[in-house]
């Protein structure tokens, strides 16, 4: 590969990472900054009251997340399951389990934090181990858009490719399998050189598209991108966003807008949903 191939192929990566940053971005970034200064400040105010409203955030990031993936699991059913541990008749098991694993890997967040463990492809493995624990198959689709099963590898790679049947009837391929590890060693490199320089609501919503958009894993590539996201908000004292089932359709549509090359709606819908998060947590502090 000459040296203009090479300029040619960085510039296709790199697209992926470009953003403007924008007043109306700024201004929900500096709005963030302020509630969180709230938060920080109160929080310790009631420790009991703070641990209620954490549990109360596990369980409402878990069903969020996994309900965006298609489980049929109410809230209700994930809050008895998760604090009681007994399941609901007439909903599948593979539920439960999405929800017992989602639980886990929220855990973890707080183990990595604490040892102040750096973003790498190992622990984007671990992360997404924790998310399939115990999946034996994972639903996927044929070139066709029939339903098919695959055999779940849990913290691997995928080595066939995967793709989407869009709301519009195209068909939308994540990146190629051989292509994965080198676009993923990309985002390390690039959380690496911007950890430090961008605001922690931009880095962690280009990291949640990019792992959207390469798409590393067989299965739980969209909760281990939100999980990641909210890594990289809690490693820098943030609250998590949770991100609202309703809000599914708007989410997919900032996605899309990404993969054609402009991300800066996908910025602004996270940053207003953390914010969303943020208030329901000053609510509940206040109250």
């Amino acid at each position: 590969m000459d040296n203009e191939e090479k300029k040619s192929e960085s510039m296709t990566k790199n697209k992926f990472y470009n953003f403007e940053q924008t007043i109306e971005s700024e201004s929900l970034f500096n709005l963030a900054d302020k509630i969180n200064n709230q938060i920080n400040e109160i929080k310790n105010n009631d420790s009991d009251l703070w641990h209620t409203i954490l549990k109360k955030l596990k369980i409402d990031w878990t069903y969020n997340s996994n309900s965006i993936e298609g489980s049929t699991l109410s809230r209700g059913d994930t809050h008895f399951f998760l604090t009681e541990g007994l399941t609901v008749e007439g909903k599948p098991f593979k539920d439960f389990l999405d929800a017992k694993n989602h639980l886990e890997a929220i855990e973890y967040l707080y183990e990595v934090i604490e040892n102040k463990r750096d973003v790498t492809e190992g622990l984007i493995k671990e992360i997404n181990a924790l998310i399939l624990s115990d999946v034996k198959f994972t639903n996927a689709q044929d070139r066709d858009g029939n339903p098919i099963k695959k055999r779940a590898k849990a913290g691997e790679y995928k080595i066939q490719p995967n793709h989407v049947l869009l709301p519009n009837g195209d068909i939308h391929y994540y990146v190629d399998p051989i292509q994965v590890q080198p676009q993923m060693q990309e985002l390390i490199n690039w959380i690496a050189k911007n950890e430090t320089k961008l605001h922690p609501i931009l880095l962690a919503s280009i990291v949640h598209y990019n792992l959207v958009r390469i798409h590393a894993f067989d299965d739980g590539n969209g909760r281990g991108a939100r999980i990641l996201m909210n890594l990289i908000l809690m490693k820098h004292n943030f609250f998590p966003a949770v991100i609202k089932t309703e809000k599914k359709r708007k989410y997919l549509r900032a996605l899309q807008k990404a993969d054609k090359g402009d991300i800066n709606p996908f910025i602004t819908f996270i940053a207003t949903e953390l914010i969303e998060t943020q208030e329901s947590v000053i609510n509940d502090l206040k109250s």
